[in-house]
């Protein structure tokens, strides 16, 4: 499956994408293809896993525009590897913009797909676009404060402080026009690291692509706890597909299921942790297969009729 790049510019700053373009005729309507517009998670980057998701979607018939937040990847934009929340729902917003200029899409029928941080971002920019008609949520961070006691659990308390200070300096410095405090994004257990639970290292490694860097901001973790999914949920108005792994170690299910609940959502279950429906494990078929369905049951022109 190919793609094209794409450039497009969010306040005022060149964003990479990629364009998949929607093959056969199954979703096409009156006012063309719906356009599914996907991020990663904190710290990851368009070809750190998205490509496979993607094309299960334009095989099916469906546009994807697949992007990099900037100060990631093969984005512009300072400061580097440095997440805002704020931000990175801002480069959604102009990439959904940009997804509804392209050939043959229907701007009525964007579909928003976010995964464990971007999870948190789909929901909250979907309450606020009148032109959302699905959101996919795979394993959403949908509660910072949920996140955040258990990433506490599985830490010392002396690294977490130790952090937690790097992380007030970095923000200090940021705020200052310099330059952030970063630290490793993903490390084996005892090592410094945003995600050094038993495995996390070796996950993340499997997918990540050549601009993926193994660096984030050590301010990350005043973001996390911003992120409260709760009133977003109940304002949406559209299709909502949630995807809970019941094991998952760093996003509790129990603060999924209680948002999913709230976006009167279609709930899919998967025996597994957090990155085991991603390319390379044994979820991933089945988590993107039923992806596909629930975009068939309420977007092909079939489900409008």
């Amino acid at each position: 499956m190919t793609f094209t790049e794409l450039t497009f510019y969010s306040s005022g700053e060149r964003c990479s994408a990629w364009h998949f373009a929607g093959a056969g005729e199954r979703f096409t309507g009156s006012g063309g293809r719906p356009v599914v517009v996907m991020a990663h998670g904190f710290g990851g980057t368009k070809d750190s896993g998205l490509q496979p998701f993607a094309e299960r979607f334009s095989a099916a018939g469906l546009d994807v525009l697949a992007f990099d937040y900037r100060g990631f990847g093969a984005s512009d934009g300072q400061p580097r590897q440095s997440v805002s929340v704020e931000r990175q729902m801002a480069d959604y917003g102009a990439a959904i913009a940009a997804a509804q200029r392209l050939p043959g899409v229907d701007r009525r029928r964007v579909v928003l797909w976010g995964s464990s941080f971007s999870g948190s971002h789909v929901l909250r920019v979907a309450a606020q676009c009148a032109d959302v008609a699905a959101v996919i949520g795979m394993t959403p961070l949908t509660s910072g404060l949920a996140a955040s006691r258990a990433a506490v659990a599985h830490r010392d308390l002396g690294s977490a402080l130790r952090w937690t200070l790097a992380g007030v300096k970095s923000r200090v410095a940021v705020a200052a026009g310099g330059h952030p405090t970063l630290m490793p994004l993903a490390a084996k257990p005892g090592e410094a690291g945003a995600l050094a639970l038993d495995g996390a290292y070796d996950s993340y490694r499997a997918i990540a692509g050549p601009t993926w860097r193994n660096e984030v901001d050590s301010a990350i973790g005043m973001e996390l706890v911003q992120i409260r999914t709760g009133a977003a949920a109940k304002a949406l108005k559209c299709a909502v597909l949630i995807q809970i792994a019941d094991f998952d170690r760093f996003v509790p299910a129990n603060s999924v299921m209680k948002t999913a609940v709230q976006a009167r959502a279609q709930v899919h279950h998967y025996p597994c942790d957090h990155f085991d429906v991603w390319p390379g494990h044994d979820w991933f078929d089945t988590a993107a297969e039923d992806q596909v369905k629930f975009l068939s049951a309420h977007l092909s022109p079939r489900a409008g009729a």
